[in-house]
């Protein structure tokens, strides 16, 4: 099932050409065979990344991954954005990323990053460091298909 994502890289500081995280999850969605609907860079602006993350819904992305904003600095509020234009939160993303970067760092603790849910599409918060954004696909990638069958009214198979 090929997917349709977008990259909001959350930054004051990061253009398209020095987003080394958005260019790596950029990579690991052609890897797997994914398209890529939209790539760009927004300032730490909670308006600015609600509007962006909903524009990237309108367009038909499936998944809509940010990427950045998601410590404890004052500027981080991507994940007070994603919370606020999700219908509903889907904390399992956010749990399972901090979780398996924490057999790297336990720094990962402090990461705020989550995920929602609008509409049939999902929005989850990559840190914006290339070396965790890589880690955090790798804990959550496999589940990605199912989520958004199951977003568009799937079925689980029933236990025999």
């Amino acid at each position: 099932m090929a997917l349709k994502f977008s990259i909001i890289t959350c930054s004051d500081t990061r253009t398209l050409a020095d987003d080394a995280a958005g260019a790596a999850l950029k990579e690991l969605i052609s890897k797997e065979g994914h398209e890529l609907v939209d790539h760009l860079v927004v300032k730490d602006d909670k308006e600015e990344i609600k509007s962006e993350i909903l524009a990237q819904v309108n367009k038909g992305s499936d998944i809509v991954l940010t990427c950045g904003g998601t410590g404890l600095s004052l500027r981080d509020v991507t994940p007070d954005a994603t919370r606020e234009v999700s219908d509903r939160e889907v904390p399992g993303f956010g749990e399972a990323m901090r979780a398996y970067s924490m057999q790297f760092t336990h720094r990962a603790m402090l990461s705020r990053a989550t995920a929602g849910q609008i509409g049939t599409s999902l929005v989850i918060n990559f840190p914006g460091s290339k070396k965790a954004a890589v880690e955090n696909w790798e804990a959550i990638a496999d589940q990605f298909e199912h989520a958004i069958e199951m977003a568009h009214g799937g079925k689980h198979e029933q236990a025999k």
